[in-house]
């Protein structure tokens, strides 16, 4: 059986209202921060990387 290449990630807005998006990565050493739409406060904000529970 073949190893996964990608993960599934989720990202948690910074702007603290709990919203998140799922996404794929690639196999990396760092964390990913992406610039992405907050419908609560209705604002591009920053997402940051954090694993699936």
């Amino acid at each position: 059986m073949a190893k996964k290449k990608t993960n599934l990630i989720r990202m948690i807005s910074e702007a603290g209202t709990g919203t998140f998006y799922v996404t794929k990565t690639g196999s990396k050493k760092e964390k990913l921060k992406l610039k992405k739409y907050d419908k609560k406060v209705r604002k591009h904000v920053v997402f940051k990387e954090h694993k699936i529970k």
